[in-house]
């Protein structure tokens, strides 16, 4: 169906109510509407939300023949609506470097059912777990700028986005993946097959590396930590992440080699005594 604008939409519904009166053979005048009319009323309903008791109100009908016009404009709209063949070609024609798949559970009341779920417990088959209310799981393929294309026949609220597109949807857009035109779709078709496009739920993490890079002169002992986030810094402590011992043993690994050792203990001086030169402390070892 091609975009118009308010009033070309609401001419163009009228003109398939006109048509479908003259296939039905209704006499002219015997409605309490006019195909014009019958179209606001139908339009009213699908953009403002408008209850049928509101719209039966506004045009001066009862309810119950509200409800007869809404469902009739439904059905000359539906007849309208291409296959999903149909729209797959139509959006190749067009040049679209994509389509979308999306799927959307539409809110309804009055349509509780119940049924046996998977793990054997009884549930409300029109119960949507996604959106806590009662509604049907509808699923669309769309233009790269969201323009409906297709959409499929409501589902059960309680049915997945990947099942209801298994049932209606997957089969033709594998065969437009194939043929070049990409398929693009939410996390929650996770597992759709070879074609249909998701996003990356966790990228590979990177190679691990340390944060702090320890780079030591054998000669002088003098080190330099480097960290990714700042310019490489002469440092006498080298930051190393871990425990004191852990950095007790980085320091004396990298320490200088000349650096003098404490004497042995002289015995002859007293048990346990060493002898008065003094031991050198870690500050000297570096410098």
């Amino acid at each position: 169906m091609p975009r118009l604008t308010s009033q070309g939409t609401a001419q163009f519904v009228a003109k398939l109510l006109a048509a479908e009166r003259r296939r039905r053979g209704t006499p002219c005048g015997s409605r309490a509407l006019t195909c014009f009319g019958q179209a606001v009323l139908g339009l009213r309903w699908f953009r403002d939300r408008i209850t049928a008791d509101a719209l039966a109100r506004d045009h001066g009908i009862s309810r119950a023949t509200a409800y007869r016009y809404l469902d009739e404009v439904i059905a000359v709209l539906e007849d309208q609506a291409p296959d999903l063949g149909q729209a797959l070609a139509r959006a190749r024609d067009q040049g679209f470097s994509h389509v979308i798949l999306d799927g959307k559970v539409f809110l309804c009341d009055r349509c509780k059912e119940p049924a046996i779920s998977a793990r054997g417990e009884v549930i409300d088959l029109w119960y949507s777990g996604k959106a806590h209310a009662h509604g049907g799981n509808i699923q669309a393929v769309l233009a790269p700028d969201g323009f409906p294309l297709w959409v499929s026949p409501a589902e059960p609220g309680s049915v997945h986005d990947l099942t209801a597109a298994r049932a209606h949807a997957l089969p033709a857009l594998y065969q437009a993946a194939a043929a070049n035109l990409p398929i693009l779709a939410d996390p929650g078709y996770d597992g759709a097959g070879i074609g249909i496009l998701i996003p990356v739920k966790q990228p590979p993490a990177p190679p691990m590396t340390s944060p702090w890079t320890p780079a030591c002169s054998p000669s002088t002992g003098d080190c330099t930590s480097t960290s990714p986030a700042r310019s490489p810094t002469p440092s006498r402590l080298i930051r190393w992440p871990g425990s004191t011992s852990a950095r007790h043993r980085c320091a004396k690994r990298y320490s200088s080699p000349q650096a003098p050792r404490p004497p042995p203990v002289d015995t002859s001086t007293g048990a346990g005594r060493r002898s008065s030169s003094p031991e050198p402390s870690i500050a000297t070892s570096y410098a």
